[in-house]
């Protein structure tokens, strides 16, 4: 496979060669025959992977660049750009998908510009068929053209050699599983080019929308909601979005999923609609939000704003209006929302109209944290084209925003889960649903109808009794009064005063290269459970996620210990017996020990070592990185190492004691001022 001028960064050497930054630095100091940049900047330099790729294994440091590495460098390093890359990828991995034996045969062709030149026809062969015929073949009419591009032999033939790899590491993924790794790997390596939609979020929007035969997301980005969508037979999926390229992956992303006929199209789904003459079962969108440049001068007279012309400042509302005007009549449509477009006084008309002519259905309060940005509570909007039914006389509001587990930073998908579909899928069939107090109510649209029109559900949503009432306060003070006994029981001895030892000292890489622990770095592959930097930090349950990848991620066992590497050090934790299994998070790092040569409680207090954290970090910007391979440990007889283990985990102890008697006290401090303010607990 050739290198195809690929250039990697410092970065990129260390993954390759499994090893820390720092150690590419010192390779570049000591060694002159390292491969010069060829690109890059000063502070960031570029080196040719095959230089590198050559360098390392004349050393020794390397056997072979992983097949998966060396294609991500190349996706990484194409001359036209990353997606464009991922775009001849797909096209290539679904050509492969459908005809393996055709790809075989053509593959075998061994000069990159013959296999450019023969490549196009049997492309469109398969892309036709799927996506529509190419840009010079667009049917007149009110067809849109096609957003995949049936790439040209010259715009091919930078991508032959990523073509080659791309395939031959879907012999051993899969060509889904091989698209969705370098999609991931990009979206992951490019956060604040895309806003994405979390998966679990994705499912729920399709679950509210709920099975249908013809579904459209016009600001469809990567293709997140659509892929959420149950694929099945006779399926019509369209999507659109103002970058063609995304348009593009989202397709190949889709057929490389499902049999289903998929359009996408190119284009600001408001000023130039591709799907004008549709009539969805379903409608997913995440929008953009906040947009003044939404089109509000030149779309003043657009029929799609049935219920009133959007302000400038009101660019969801043109959404919700357009999502409507896209389906048939009793069709559903499912928007993520800012919570402001629930209550600006500048958009109080249009949710009057919409709640008057029973379009809008339910307004559904998230938790914070459930979708970028993740600082405030968006709310998702279930609506529903008016037919020729009345009008339903009540509205749905849910707030899910309390359902966060005692203790932990992120909240339950799956509680949030079950308590929207709960609420929804009786209301959805009968126009009502059982109030729960404090997370959802079926409002009487009279009621709703002031001088704001305030949709906002936590106005409409009273909270029950603060901690269900003066009873639960008062096991909540109990379990406060126990928690605090334990903590006095466990507040540790002071030990008699000692001269400061002198012991001969060890790195974590100078034990890791002798065999007595392991190092591992998490951040690949999803999993159910993930152990993030800040459960690690605030020593709570696991509670991330992580993107779509086919790399299996590191799984935590009981006495490994995982450190932060960011934040500036200080933390070590050791895994027990219920956080085991999870797979390991980004920015950290797991030291496995050796249980004949080290105890990890030892491992783990004299890593908390203030002076031990200070020496090993370094300084990017404002902020503050840990090099784990440089901390410290004494070299102690391993019985020795226990009796101080035993120490550092009845510190632990203490420490968790006195956080959960911080939760306990915050949560009954809340209560009581609640309870006095709403007169469920009396003053005396």
């Amino acid at each position: 496979m050739q290198a195809n001028g690929t250039e990697v960064t410092a970065a990129d050497i260390a993954r390759l060669a499994g090893v820390g930054r720092a150690a590419v630095s010192n390779w570049r100091r000591r060694h002159a025959d390292f491969p010069k940049p060829v690109g890059g900047t000063e502070t960031s330099p570029a080196f040719a992977l095959g230089e590198v790729e050559d360098w390392l294994r004349a050393q020794g440091k390397l056997a072979e660049v992983p097949l998966r590495e060396r294609v991500w460098q190349q996706v990484t390093g194409h001359p036209d750009g990353p997606v464009t890359a991922l775009v001849h990828v797909g096209c290539a991995l679904l050509y492969l998908h459908d005809r393996p034996l055709a790809w075989l045969e053509l593959s075998r062709c061994t000069d990159d510009e013959r296999l450019a030149r023969m490549l196009p026809e049997p492309l469109a062969d398969v892309l036709a068929p799927r996506f529509g015929p190419g840009p010079g073949l667009a049917p007149a009419g009110p067809h849109p053209t096609p957003a995949e591009p049936h790439p040209t032999p010259a715009e091919l033939l930078p991508s032959v050699p990523l073509l080659r790899g791309a395939t031959e590491l879907a012999a051993d993924l899969g060509a889904r599983q091989t698209f969705e790794f370098l999609l991931a790997r990009h979206l992951d390596a490019n956060p604040r080019q895309y806003t994405l939609t979390p998966g679990e979020l994705a499912e729920l929007m399709a679950e509210l929308a709920g099975p249908a035969r013809s579904v459209l997301d016009p600001a469809c980005g990567t293709g997140a909601l659509l892929r959420a969508v149950a694929a099945r037979p006779g399926q019509e999926l369209y999507g659109q979005d103002n970058a063609p390229a995304l348009a593009a992956l989202t397709a190949l992303r889709l057929a490389l999923r499902s049999e289903s006929t998929i359009r996408t199209a190119p284009g600001d789904s408001l000023r130039a609609d591709a799907f004008a003459h549709l009539r969805a079962e379903a409608v997913l969108c995440h929008p953009p939000f906040n947009e003044r440049n939404w089109g509000h001068d030149e779309l003043a007279y657009d029929p799609r704003w049935e219920y009133g012309f959007p302000a400038r400042t009101e660019s969801e509302l043109a959404w919700v209006q357009h999502a409507l005007a896209r389906l048939e009549d009793g069709g559903t449509a499912v928007l993520l929302m800012p919570p402001a477009a629930a209550s600006r006084r500048s958009g109080r008309r249009i949710r009057a109209d919409l709640l008057r002519r029973g379009a809008l259905r339910a307004v559904i309060a998230l938790p914070v944290g459930a979708a970028p940005p993740y600082n405030i509570p968006l709310h998702l909007w279930v609506l529903r084209r008016p037919g020729k039914t009345p009008a339903p006389p009540e509205l749905l509001l849910v707030d899910t925003g309390r359902l966060v587990a005692e203790g932990r930073s992120g909240f339950d998908w799956t509680a949030v889960r079950t308590a929207v579909l709960d609420a929804w899928r009786p209301f959805g069939r009968a126009g009502e649903s059982p109030e729960r107090p404090g997370l959802s109510r079926s409002v009487p649209v009279i009621e709703l109808l002031d001088d704001d029109v305030d949709l906002a559900p936590a106005r409409h949503l009273p909270p029950p009794a603060a901690g269900g009432g003066a009873e639960e306060l008062t096991a909540v003070r109990e379990r406060l009064g126990q928690t605090l006994r334990l903590t006095a029981d466990l507040t540790p001895p002071l030990a008699e005063e000692a001269q400061p030892a002198r012991w001969p000292l060890t790195t974590v890489g100078e034990l890791g290269r002798g065999g007595a622990l392991t190092l591992r770095t998490g951040g690949s592959g999803p999993h159910a459970r993930v152990l993030t930097d800040h459960d690690v930090l605030a020593g709570t349950a696991p509670s991330g996620t992580l993107p779509e990848s086919s790399e299996e991620p590191v799984l935590v066992e009981p006495g490994d210990v995982v450190v932060p590497v960011l934040g500036g050090g200080g933390v070590a934790r050791v895994i027990d017996e219920e956080t085991a299994g999870a797979a390991l998070g980004r920015n950290l790092t797991l030291l496995r020990p050796d249980p004949a040569a080290l105890d990890a409680w030892f491992v783990a207090g004299f890593l908390r070592s203030t002076a031990n954290s200070r020496q090993a970090s370094s300084y990017a910007s404002t902020a503050s990185r840990l090099d784990v391979r440089r901390l410290q440990l004494p070299r102690l007889p391993l019985e020795q190492q226990r009796r101080y283990g035993e120490r550092f985990r009845a510190l632990a102890a203490f420490e968790d004691a006195l956080r959960q008697a911080g939760r306990l006290g915050e949560r009954l401090v809340r209560g009581m001022y609640d309870g006095l303010t709403d007169g469920t607990v009396a003053p005396d």
